[in-house]
């Protein structure tokens, strides 16, 4: 299984420290954000890795290399302006292959998340060994979390490991999910594109799965939410 880590953002409500490094640079507990995502990748045996960027990309790519350094290895797919999360797989899909793959932003701190759970959520039999029906396949599976203070809303409800657009209660997508590529095969490379409309079309449909993580997951996007992380451990 192949990954994938948006880090084409601006990040603007991180402004000024963005505007010299980019966001998945910052660092948590002397760690930039996006290396404790590759190092838990690695751990799970997920080593082929494509990183997106736009802002201050080539800072990421200097800083990362080729990967060697983590156990990994690094594909980068440039893009001259951030297309959002679908435009970004849409360009790389060339990169990501024909196999599901798993993708997560570059801008959270989930540290204990095992992504040895995300091989085999996208099968494409059922528990006796039967070839699930192409259209009745999910085509996506999302890790929903707790609303945090920042989106109380929350975006989908969860029925029996199904993503809904309605329910209660609503649980906030905790931008971690596992993908079939061909999902994206509509949009063109180079086309801003996001990825909750064509999640919110597939959900409708039935053909998106998921479940709720509950262990340690911020959203990194405010510089008091930095500090607040790279405070001291009380005790």
């Amino acid at each position: 299984m192949k990954a994938m880590i948006f880090a084409a953002g601006r990040g603007e409500r991180m402004r000024p420290l963005t505007d010299t490094c980019p966001k998945p640079l910052l660092k948590v507990r002397g760690r930039p954000l996006i290396v404790w995502q590759i190092l838990s990748l690695v751990r799970a045996g997920i080593t082929d890795i494509v990183i997106n960027h736009a802002h201050l990309g080539q800072m990421l790519e200097q800083t990362l290399g080729d990967g060697a350094q983590f156990g990994a290895t690094l594909w980068y797919s440039p893009e001259a302006s951030a297309l959002e999360t679908a435009g970004g797989i849409a360009q790389a899909r060339h990169l990501l292959g024909e196999e599901p793959f798993v993708a997560i932003s570059g801008d959270i701190y989930c540290p204990h998340f095992d992504f040895e759970q995300v091989k085999s959520v996208l099968e494409d039999n059922d528990l006796w060994g039967n070839p699930i029906p192409l259209d009745k396949r999910d085509v996506a599976w999302l890790y929903l979390v707790k609303n945090p203070p920042h989106h109380p809303q929350g975006d989908f409800a969860l029925n029996s490991f199904s993503i809904a657009n309605e329910g209660s209660p609503l649980y906030t997508f905790g931008n971690i999910g596992v993908y079939r590529p061909q999902m994206f095969d509509g949009i063109t490379p180079g086309e801003h594109a996001k990825l909750g409309p064509l999640l919110r079309e597939y959900a409708a449909r039935g053909q998106v799965g998921g479940e709720i993580w509950r262990g340690d997951w911020v959203n990194v996007g405010t510089v008091e939410q930095l500090q607040q992380l790279n405070a001291p451990l009380a005790g």
